[in-house]
């Protein structure tokens, strides 16, 4: 079977990389396995077998090692795409909702839209259910003007007219839109408030992270602007304004300048970074893992341009309940010992 038939057959998934220059050589399936979340070595090396692997539009066994500048292509068998866009009954918390939009409260641990490994119980998945007929984004998603990650907690905005999708997502590439988070990072910082610069683009040695970097062929442009709100010893409570919208920038940019989020399994954060040897301490911050069981991020407040009316709509949402217990859990912890 040809390349150019399977990226139109709907039995299939086609993903698309390219290494970086600084990619080191890498066999195919350890390099697509730090690409494609959830993809087993098994299912990888199944796809070689069956010739569904390609570098630089020749197909590969699954010892080959990608070299920088290497096109690297894979098909993965799958129901048609259309079956995975089933509407589901999940209950929506919705803030605001008039004819053209809505504002949902995601709640943490679930998935804005389908991709491998999360076919159903999405965020698109509900909405589908709730609201007929939801303008595509150009990433053909329903309704998804932007998005907030799996184990993020908070407001999203949904379109559901194509006139609304297109004046709302003008409004996101513009910087024009306000997006404002609450965290928990881990440590003091240095600053009350500043601002975190650097281009991010995906980690050269872990795919699934996104890293900071100078040079600007390896990421795009992205600024986060921080104010601390508290001051808690060993994290510190802080509010995050972001100006670009890349993945995962928050996470990326407070890594990156030596303050993970608490309990950010993916960056690091789910380690003691900052307190005591003692057993009382370690036990206390486990503790505190399993209040909040997730990375310490919520999306509290948007704010943007009614594509009708033109007044600016201002939504904010609290802190929801697994946050909070933890944030308590400090805060009685630094008292008790000052």
């Amino acid at each position: 079977m040809s390349l150019d038939s399977l990226e139109t057959d709907s039995l299939h998934e086609h993903y698309s990389f390219e290494a970086s220059k600084g990619q080191d050589p890498l066999r195919v399936d350890k390099f697509l396995m730090n690409f494609i979340e959830n993809a087993t070595r098994n299912k990888i090396q199944a796809a070689a077998k069956e010739g569904n692997i390609w570098v630089n539009q020749n197909p590969v066994k699954s010892n080959y090692k990608v070299k920088a500048g290497d096109k690297v292509q894979v098909m993965f068998e799958h129901p048609p795409y259309e079956n995975l866009l089933v509407p589901e009954d999940i209950p929506l918390n919705i803030v605001y909702e008039d004819e053209v939009l809505l504002v949902v409260n995601k709640p943490a641990g679930i998935v804005v839209h389908p991709g491998h490994g999360n076919y159903s119980g999405t965020l698109v998945n509900a909405l589908l259910y709730h609201f007929k007929d939801l303008p595509l984004n150009s990433d053909s998603r329903p309704g998804l003007v932007h998005r907030i990650d799996k184990d993020t907690s908070g407001l999203l905005v949904v379109a559901k007219t194509a006139e609304a999708m297109t004046h709302l997502s003008r409004q996101f590439f513009d910087k024009t839109s306000t997006r404002e988070y609450i965290a928990l990072a881990w440590g003091v910082f240095s600053e009350v408030s500043g601002t975190i610069e650097g281009h991010i683009g995906r980690s050269l040695k872990n795919r699934l992270q996104m890293d900071v970097f100078e040079d600007e062929s390896f990421g795009k442009p992205a600024i986060t602007h921080y104010k601390v709100l508290e001051d808690l010893r060993y994290v510190s409570l802080i509010q995050c304004q972001l100006e670009t919208g890349r993945t995962h920038q928050i996470r990326a940019h407070l890594k990156h300048i030596g303050h993970p989020l608490f309990n950010d399994e993916r960056y690091g954060g789910n380690k003691i970074l900052k307190g005591t040897t003692f057993t009382k301490y370690k036990q206390f911050v486990d503790n505190c893992f399993k209040l909040l069981p997730r990375q310490a991020l919520h999306a509290k407040t948007l704010g943007f341009e009614h594509p009708i009316t033109k007044k600016v709509l201002t939504f904010n949402t609290d802190l929801p309940e697994d946050f909070t217990a933890c944030l308590e859990k400090w805060r009685a912890y630094v008292g008790a010992i000052e």
